[in-house]
């Protein structure tokens, strides 16, 4: 490369590293806004806080306990990392490093006040961190978004190169495109001295072999290294590299040969020096225990009667449509390869089964789920029903009945378990549910691959708060209507 290439390359490095610095300022900002604001709607509202009498003024104390609040509110969110530039945009870490920090300082405010004998009014303290700790939250969350859109955009990328073998890099890009809110531009692949292609199997160009990598970094400006398998001999000759790479200003990741592993199910623990990963078994045998059937009753009981009203207009439309059954009955296989009645409200013609094989051969359909977009079956009536996923709210009797979950796999075929391989059956140990990952990921719009890896995900790293998280994102799904028809 030239040497003004090699410039070229340095000022947008230096450019890139600018804004993302921006992100943890920017967070800091946010919440110093929002603890203030906070602080303000305390000295408000304290008055009206019926849980303590008598309540001290504390408006003539203001300019004494509101800065050492805010400063020492905010000293202990930094103490705790909550602004350390790898946290922000993944996980639940971020969220939990903001929590704890807002718990110890309210504890120190409590203590310190008690223990100098401060009369802090008890209404102002509750309501400042009653207040203060849910907003700091949505804060993060909002900004979480804010960086996920920008990402999406093609902003805030982080320059990656891949260290491994063709084979492993693949599936570390495979990963990274996939997951574009992530932020990673991959630059290409670093491939051992003895593979000379250019190209990997999956489109990633290679940039030069694993003797050059410290020169490759400069050279393209990275900003993370990803190590894969194949790539490093040893542990010693890793150890070489990382510092030899520690007077660059670049990121180093090892990728393990594992994916789709929860960060519940991973945790790693150092022995001797070395780093060692140990894996929980996976968790889908807790999703068929009593907390989770309980969840179930109560939901669809719940929200049959709020969607009362909803069921009654759908039921009508359809019957005044074609004057046809109200209710479409299949059969799909549930948990353990259980077959039952599934239930949705019709939305289709009362021939639509006749008219599929002409549809498979139109479609040059081969195997896996069928959909395709403005289907000649579909009634109007059936159009809204399924856009908004009204057609199967009867499914909440299924429900009730245990041949379904709120939250789980998509309720198969016939057809479709019979055309299943050792992988894709591990989905039926579990119930299958009215919602998943694989809608609020997409629905119609996904593969067959790619629903079949959201759906053993799921069953593999199952729990309840995951299917809560599912149930939250479902109603954005659905009203967002994506991949919906």
């Amino acid at each position: 490369m030239s040497v003004l290439g090699d410039a070229r390359t340095r000022v947008a490095a230096q450019a890139r590293s600018r804004a993302l610095r921006l992100i943890p300022a920017t967070a800091l900002a946010i919440d110093l806004a929002l603890i203030v604001t906070a602080i303000l709607v305390a000295l408000l509202l304290r008055t009206h806080l019926p849980v303590f009498e008598g309540p001290s003024d504390v408006s003539g104390r203001l300019t004494v306990v509101a800065p050492l609040i805010v400063m020492g509110w905010l000293c202990t969110t930094y103490l705790f990392g909550a602004y350390r530039a790898d946290i922000f945009g993944v996980g639940t870490e971020e969220y939990k490093r903001v929590l704890n920090a807002a718990l110890l300082s309210a504890g120190l405010v409590g203590v310190g006040c008690y223990l100098a004998r401060y009369p802090l009014s008890r209404s102002f303290f509750a309501l400042t961190f009653a207040v203060g700790i849910p907003v700091l939250i949505l804060g993060r969350f909002a900004l979480r978004r804010l960086i996920y859109n920008a990402r999406t955009h093609g902003a805030l990328q982080q320059r990656v190169l891949l260290v491994g073998s063709a084979e492993h890099c693949d599936e570390i890009a495979h990963v990274l495109q996939r997951e574009r809110w992530l932020g990673y531009r991959i630059l290409g692949a670093i491939t051992p001295i003895h593979d000379d292609r250019t190209e990997t199997a999956g489109g990633v160009p290679v940039v030069g072999d694993t003797e050059d990598l410290t020169s490759l970094v400069g050279e393209h400006g990275a900003d993370v290294i990803f190590f894969a398998g194949g790539g490093i001999g040893s542990g010693q000759r890793m150890r070489q590299v990382i510092w030899e790479l520690e007077l660059h200003d670049v990121r180093v990741v090892v990728a393990p040969s594992v994916s789709d592993v929860s960060a519940e199910r991973i945790k790693v623990r150092p022995v001797g020096g070395l780093p060692l990963m140990h894996i929980d078994p996976p968790t889908w045998a807790n999703a068929a225990r009593l907390g989770k059937r309980a969840f179930d009753l109560a939901g669809s009981l719940l929200t049959l009667v709020l969607l009362s009203p909803v069921v009654l207009v759908a039921a009508v439309a359809i019957k005044l449509e074609d004057r046809g059954p109200v209710l479409f009955r299949q059969t799909r296989v549930g948990r353990n390869g259980a077959e039952f009645s599934c239930l949705k409200f019709r939305s289709m013609v009362v021939d639509a089964e006749s008219r599929l094989a002409g549809l498979h051969l139109q479609q040059g359909y081969e195997s896996g789920l069928f959909k395709m977009q403005d289907d000649p079956r579909v009634t109007k009536p059936g159009q809204w029903l399924r856009r908004l996923s009204i057609d199967e709210l009867p499914q909440l009797l299924n429900v009730l009945r245990g041949d379904m979950s709120l939250v789980g796999p998509r309720p198969p075929l016939v057809t479709e378990v019979a055309q299943y391989g050792a992988d894709a059956a591990r989905r039926l140990h579990v119930r299958p549910g009215m919602t998943g990952l694989w809608q609020v990921s997409g629905r119609a719009d996904l593969t067959w691959e790619e629903a079949i890896r959201l759906d053993l995900y799921y069953v593999d790293n199952w729990s309840m708060l995951q299917d809560l998280s599912i149930l939250s994102k479902t109603i954005s799904a659905v009203f967002r209507s994506r991949g919906a028809y």
